[in-house]
């Protein structure tokens, strides 16, 4: 994938916030960002920025998982596996999904 200097800029943004720049093989198009239990994907724009593709999420076993609310409880759920989506893991996501939107703002 080619990145121009705009989009470049913004990763080093991110990095500067302790956000790192990652791969998930499955989505070799967008470039992922994480940072401790918590990731996101990225998608370019023709405005050389970026856009948040889908939510971010918090990990299980290393991947992208769905929130989903079952009888028994919130979970993060990734194929077979599921971790418990307790407040303080949800607390993370919120504020790690608040962060990544603010620094993707356009920069004047």
């Amino acid at each position: 994938m080619e990145l121009n200097a705009q989009q470049i800029a913004v990763l080093d943004r991110l990095r500067s916030h302790g956000i790192d720049v990652v791969a998930f093989p499955m989505y070799e198009s967008l470039v992922g960002v994480k940072r401790g239990n918590c990731a996101a994907l990225l998608a370019p724009t023709g405005d050389g920025s970026f856009r948040m593709y889908g939510n971010p999420s918090y990990l299980v076993a290393g991947q992208l998982s769905a929130h989903t609310i079952q009888s028994d409880g919130h979970w993060f759920v990734r194929k077979n596996e599921k971790l418990e989506a307790t407040p303080e893991r949800r607390a993370e996501l919120e504020e790690f999904a608040a962060e990544l939107a603010e620094i993707l703002l356009p920069v004047a």
